[in-house]
């Protein structure tokens, strides 16, 4: 049943997310949706449930009976996987996800780099085998990639030859970026309205997330990153990634409606009343936040670690300290 008091949201695909998780019940109550019996995040949510997978038909209206039974005011995903199921299910779901069309285009990665040059945003030379690129060094990566997975930089035409065959998925070929990378976390309105975007540097990042870091005030990254959210009408959380390439300038990677790994840096950042999950809550409740661009502290650093829970025999946190 819901609470008279505290408003309702359900995550999906919460997997290792504790840290998204754990923000989001400072201002609401937490469903937790994953079909692992062990993802840590469950742990940290009000209710945990099993969902059935994504490509079952009953998924969404698995996630619309929650929804009605815990009056729900807002559906959040944390992983790529099911953003286009929550956007195709439309007025069904009060899911904070871009349309469709931008969901999808965002999960292929060649798509991305296309809908990015036909807006005029900066994107690096990329194209598709058996296409050749115009210079080297280059990398080969998946088109429908995540986690950093399969990605490879190549110097020369043989060893991007090599790659191409030695992934076993389509990949597309993008010029190597040199100079530093960053992330910028952006939210935005239910009206496509970007309400803010906090930029961080990439010291070191495993398996595509930022384990270490900075916060940083860079007016081109803010601004560059706004554009992107608005120009696809990101509804919520997004993260774009970037290089500030010393010959090219900047060059967007990557683009996600999603939060990003590196999540507690914008909650760091974010100044008293606007961490991304208790405007997410606020919004969901109807009402109206003002943009606050570029409004956020920085220049502290942030580095990661990982902890554990220890689980019964009936998969319930003991509680118990490592020894």
């Amino acid at each position: 049943m819901s609470d008279p008091v505290r408003p309702t949201v359900l995550l999906t695909g919460v997997g290792k997310r504790f840290d998204i998780v754990s923000a989001f019940s400072r201002h609401a109550r937490t469903i937790a949706a994953d079909p692992s019996l062990l993802a840590p995040a469950r742990y940290a949510a009000d209710l945990a449930v099993v969902p059935p997978r994504i490509d079952d038909p009953d998924y969404i209206p698995y996630l619309e009976r929650l929804v009605a039974e815990h009056d729900v005011c807002a559906v959040v995903p944390l992983t790529d996987l099911d953003i286009h199921i929550l956007a195709a299910a439309g007025d069904r779901l009060p899911a904070f996800v871009a349309s469709v069309e931008t969901c999808e285009s965002m999960y292929d990665k060649y798509r991305t780099h296309l809908e990015l040059e036909k807006r005029g945003l900066p994107s690096p030379p990329t194209v598709l085998p058996p296409a050749r690129p115009e210079s080297y060094p280059v990398m080969v990566k998946p088109v429908h990639g995540s986690g950093a997975r399969s990605i490879h930089p190549c110097a020369d035409e043989r060893e991007m030859e090599f790659f191409i065959g030695y992934v076993k998925e389509p990949v597309m070929v993008q010029r190597l970026m040199g100079g530093p990378e960053f992330s910028v976390d952006v939210l935005c309105d239910l009206d496509g309205v970007c309400l803010n975007a906090i930029p961080r540097t990439m010291l070191e990042s495993r398996g595509g997330e930022s384990i270490k870091g900075q916060v940083i005030h860079d007016e081109e990254l803010i601004d560059l990153a706004r554009r992107v959210a608005e120009a696809f009408a990101f509804r919520g959380p997004g993260t774009i990634q970037m290089f500030r390439d010393p010959e090219i300038g900047l060059g967007i990677t990557d683009v996600n409606p999603r939060f990003g790994g590196a999540f507690p840096a914008p909650m760091y950042a974010a100044l008293p009343g606007r961490t991304y999950p208790e405007l997410i809550v606020r919004m969901a409740q109807g009402e109206r936040i003002a943009p606050h661009v570029g409004e956020f502290r920085h220049g502290h650093h942030f580095t990661r670690y990982y902890e554990q829970l220890e689980l019964d025999a009936d998969r319930r946190p003991t509680g118990r300290p490592m020894l």
